[in-house]
């Protein structure tokens, strides 16, 4: 399955800081869900287990269903002066919450 999902050097460098404090083999998982406020949700953990369709992108995996509603998108990790966190910038999102964790397709 080719991806079309960037990662960006900045959340690279986190997701490694992050995994340095897990168990060896842990991994970043990216998941889209039903909810939000705009009707699905970006859904980050830390996981140890893959499963067959799981799409793994260097220390990032998503699963084959999410992988369809994230195709073209970039994770990114911004640090600012009102927070620090992950942030998915999906084209095909035609409308996202405030928080930038919820959108709709």
């Amino acid at each position: 399955m080719m991806t079309t999902f960037e990662i960006t050097e900045n959340a690279k460098k986190q997701i490694a800081k992050l995994l340095e404090k897990e168990p060896k083999g842990s991994f970043f998982r990216i998941s889209v869900e039903g909810g939000g406020c705009s009707g699905f949700k970006y859904n980050f953990t830390i996981d140890n287990k893959t499963n067959d369709k799981d799409l793994q992108i260097q220390q990032v995996v998503i699963d084959d269903t999410s992988h369809n509603f994230l195709k073209n998108s970039k994770l990114d990790y911004e640090q600012n002066l009102m927070s620090n966190s992950f942030r998915v910038i999906n084209p095909d999102a035609k409308a996202s919450c405030g928080c930038g964790i919820s959108f709709s397709l």
